[in-house]
């Protein structure tokens, strides 16, 4: 099928250089881990999909980053000038090497040192955008367009600025710019027609994988999808509950409709033409 699977940020190795850099327990580090998201899309694999996962934690790198949003306040050396320190991931705290987990927690006692930054960005972030690219371009060579599911899990309340609980999915596009509409719409009326509350970009419009692979008109689109993790996990102790199965199941049959979708409008500009 013309559609690529990918979970960025459920990866739950977490090297033991990172554990005992940082003071956090060995639950609480996973705080921003999107846990369980690849074990939940598993089931596009038999519809003919590729998923690709990360195996790595997010909190030792962040693959939904520019490879060089990298933080001032997390290391002692200067930083290369094509570096990106201002971008709002950054202030936050949450760039392609994070320094913090949840909401103003910090992850490191001892911080890396930037050739350390480095290594990991040169060696496992690059060669998983590598990956990603590769599998897009096959897609796009075998059926003449690729569309990428960038697969994500969310708390089940928000941040303070936010306030009240957020809804079971939102489907991010980048407000219409990285897919085509019937795309995202699909998969907001399957999951609303099995009793989901739904959402679209906010407060998730996509981040830098669905903007950065999300071209339209050259027949590559990208839409993410957040899922509440109250609805299958326990987010104190990262346990999944008794829902995880049915919203598996549910996700499978979301996107096999997503798969059938009539695609005459999802080829590159310049196919359409000819």
């Amino acid at each position: 099928m013309p559609f690529v699977f990918n979970s960025p940020h459920s990866g739950r190795q977490y090297p033991i250089s990172l554990l005992k850099a940082s003071n956090l327990s060995a639950l609480d580090i996973r705080r921003s881990e999107d846990v369980f998201v690849d074990q939940l899309f598993a089931g596009v694999v038999g519809l003919g999909a590729p998923l690709l996962a990360a195996e790595f934690p997010r909190a030792w790198l962040d693959v939904n980053r520019e490879p060089y949003e990298l933080d001032p306040k997390l290391f002692n050396e200067s930083l290369p000038a094509h570096a990106n320190c201002r971008s709002i991931r950054v202030a936050g705290g949450l760039g392609t090497i994070p320094r913090l987990v949840a909401e103003n927690v910090q992850i490191y006692r001892k911080r890396p040192s930037l050739p350390e930054a480095m290594w990991r960005i040169e060696n496992v972030y690059r060669p998983y955008h590598e990956t990603l690219r590769g599998l897009m371009a096959k897609s796009s060579v075998m059926f003449g367009y690729a569309v990428l599911v960038d697969c994500h899990s969310m708390p089940s309340s928000g941040a303070r600025n936010e306030g009240q609980s957020r809804p079971d999915i939102i489907v991010g596009d980048r407000y219409g710019t990285s897919c085509n509409g019937d795309i995202s719409r699909s998969i907001m009326r399957q999951f609303a027609d099995r009793g989901y509350s739904v959402a679209r970009n906010k407060p998730y419009a996509g981040g830098f994988i669905t903007e950065h692979y999300g071209r339209p008109l050259k027949g590559l689109h990208a839409v993410q999808i957040e899922i509440n993790r109250g609805l299958y996990v326990n987010e104190k102790t990262l346990e999944p509950t008794a829902g995880f199965s049915a919203l598996a199941q549910d996700i499978t049959a979301v996107v096999s409709q997503a798969m059938s979708l009539p695609d005459s409008g999802f080829y590159s500009q310049s196919m359409a033409a000819e």
